[in-house]
């Protein structure tokens, strides 16, 4: 709630680049014109809501004194209505953009935002399965390249050197840029928000998830695990209260040393930690509390 009442306030707030101009790149609108259509869509309902639209005036060559109450009422009966179709509204011509899209679940943060308003985009023109690769191929370039993350931190960037990074994305993800990515691209360049890519591409990655019917796993342990125990893990976690009926198991497995030994296991929006560095602070907490 905070994000968004900064991005209400604040006039360089990202949300207000995103909905009050058009950016500088030659971006097709699909982004930003839903952003706008959002804006205006509400600030239609909310005016429609508290200012019922007001029936025009009869024009008529006599004096309203010598018109009976008979003739007022046919003359405001056959007055024209003032009706808004959606297409009247909205700033943008495409069809699919008639459409009013939910996300499957809520994903918050600034990333957040860029993320569902990728997902809607990629909803409204049809290409959610291209654009959801184009995400995996694009969060896959940081694991080959150390130094992108890095890079797309700068604040120092130019418009040229933005350019040529956008670019370069492309470039490097192949066929899989459709119009939907490269638009989205260009917009974190834009608004100086490049460095939130990979943020964005795990959370678009939730959405996607969601959408079809996936519970994403998590199992962090020091060293990498074998299929079998990953295997093991996804069977028993199945048939637990932790995944809902007819859903699909995601497993990720991550390495961090840290947690010395055990297993911490994510499930959704759950934690099950089974470490040894948990069970270590745990026991330093009861020796102290009782010291």
């Amino acid at each position: 709630m905070l994000s968004e009442h900064r991005a209400r306030s604040n006039g360089d707030s990202d949300l207000w680049l995103m909905l009050a101009r058009k950016p500088h790149f030659p971006i097709g609108p699909s982004l930003w014109v839903d952003s706008c259509n959002l804006v205006r869509e509400t600030s239609f309902r909310q005016e429609t809501t508290s200012n019922p639209p007001a029936i025009p005036p009869a024009t008529c060559p006599l004096t309203s004194a010598m018109l009976s109450r008979q003739a007022l009422r046919s003359l405001r009966a056959a007055a024209p209505q003032r009706t808004f179709a959606p297409s009247s509204v909205r700033s943008y011509a495409a069809a699919a953009a008639t459409q009013d899209v939910k996300p499957p679940v809520a994903v918050y943060g600034l990333d957040g935002t860029y993320a569902t308003a990728l997902y809607t985009a990629a909803v409204k023109t049809s290409s959610l399965d291209p654009t959801a690769r184009a995400l995996n191929a694009l969060s896959d370039l940081y694991t080959k390249d150390a130094k992108l993350a890095t890079v797309l931190a700068t604040p120092t960037l130019s418009e040229g050197d933005k350019s040529a990074i956008v670019a370069e994305l492309q470039k490097s993800i192949g066929g899989a840029a459709n119009d939907t990515v490269k638009n989205f691209l260009a917009a974190l360049a834009e608004n100086n928000r490049l460095a939130l890519l990979k943020d964005v591409c795990d959370k678009f990655g939730e959405l996607i998830s969601a959408s079809r019917g996936e519970v994403e796993m998590v199992v962090t342990s020091t060293q990498p695990l074998d299929n079998r125990t990953l295997n093991r893990l996804e069977t028993a976690v199945a048939k637990s209260q932790y995944v809902g009926q007819g859903k699909k198991l995601k497993v990720t497995n991550e390495v961090n040393p840290d947690i010395l030994g055990g297993l911490v296991v994510e499930i959704g929006d759950r934690t099950i930690d089974l470490s040894v560095s948990s069970k270590i602070a745990k026991m330093n907490k009861l020796l102290t509390d009782t010291l």
